[in-house]
């Protein structure tokens, strides 16, 4: 029986890996006191006794809480914290880490928005089809959850502000918190242009990266192929585009990730569709768990 310890569980992610997990028979959960959720001594307690934690925090208390962790226990950070920091592996298998996934101690999630920015672009710079000095835009609508409780209580109070009707762009001053990750994993020169936008629905996530042919090192058409033979295995799949799910909300209650790439000639629009509490958030956590464990990838993910 593996022993989990999830510090921060009353949070949108952690309160969905708790879930999660609960229903696995090889997973023995353990859990403080309501006195104690913010002890550091019973924390550090708490992770010595478990063979992995999850830590659910935000990034200063995940910082705080990845010191207290004894080193032998393996550690998952779902917050910004660690994501680019030395001796920390960055949990996106498909990228050609599955490797470094299954043998590290200390992983760091992946952000939501950098998920389907990285599914897109990461491989075409292993592959060289985009060069490094690529000047890149990504677009990227997410459902509310993305945001945590207090968001989540403000779409769902009946007598909200009616402008959450309609979506929302935020991060304008191109300062969003994936921006490092998504320059450092896909080996870009300078970050992407950024446009997050929060709409009025609960899961899902849909990321575009346009691009002209002078982009590319490649014929457009290719990129289809090429998507079709890089995701083999794991939770991120290619689909035609005219297969492809074309709604944000399209893979909601799932956790994997479905990729395209549309156009023609000259211009081709990559797109990335999945939920953003799911390949976005808890059930990527609960994949790279799965590896670093020793089980299969995808137990007690829905697909």
């Amino acid at each position: 029986m593996t022993r989990i310890f999830i510090d921060g569980s009353a949070g949108t992610t952690g309160l969905r890996i708790r879930e999660r997990l609960a229903e696995r028979r090889d997973i023995e959960l353990l859990s403080l006191p309501e006195t104690l959720r913010k002890d550091p001594e019973a924390r550090r307690d708490a992770m010595a006794a478990a063979d992995l934690a999850f830590l659910c925090l935000p990034d200063a208390a995940a910082r705080e809480s990845a010191a207290l962790c004894p080193p032998e226990t393996r550690l998952i950070d779902t917050s910004t914290a660690h994501r680019v920091a030395e001796g920390w592996t960055y949990g996106f298998p498909e990228l050609g880490l599955r490797e470094q996934v299954r043998n590290t101690k200390r992983l760091a999630n992946p952000g939501c928005h950098a998920s389907g920015f990285l599914a897109l672009t990461a491989p075409l710079r292993q592959a060289g089809l985009l060069p490094s000095d690529a000047a890149l835009s990504c677009f990227s609508l997410t459902g509310y959850t993305g945001g945590g409780k207090a968001m989540i209580a403000q779409y769902e109070d009946p007598g909200r502000d009616a402008a959450l009707d309609a979506p929302k762009p935020y991060a304008l001053g191109q300062t969003h918190k994936h921006l490092p990750e998504m320059q450092a994993l896909a080996g870009l020169d300078l970050p992407p242009v950024f446009c997050p936008v929060v709409a009025d629905f609960p899961c899902g996530m849909l990321v575009t990266v346009p691009l002209h042919r002078s982009q590319l090192n490649c014929d457009p058409a290719e990129l289809g192929r090429f998507y079709a033979d890089y995701y083999q295995g794991g939770a991120v799949r290619c689909a035609a585009p005219e297969d492809f799910p074309a709604t944000a909300n399209a893979l909601a209650g799932r956790d994997g990730m479905l990729v395209t790439a549309a156009g023609n000639g000259e211009r081709v629009l990559l797109t990335a569709v999945f939920d953003n509490l799911g390949k976005g958030a808890s059930g990527a956590a609960i994949q790279n768990m799965n590896l670093m464990l020793g089980a299969d990838e995808l137990e007690g993910l829905v697909v």
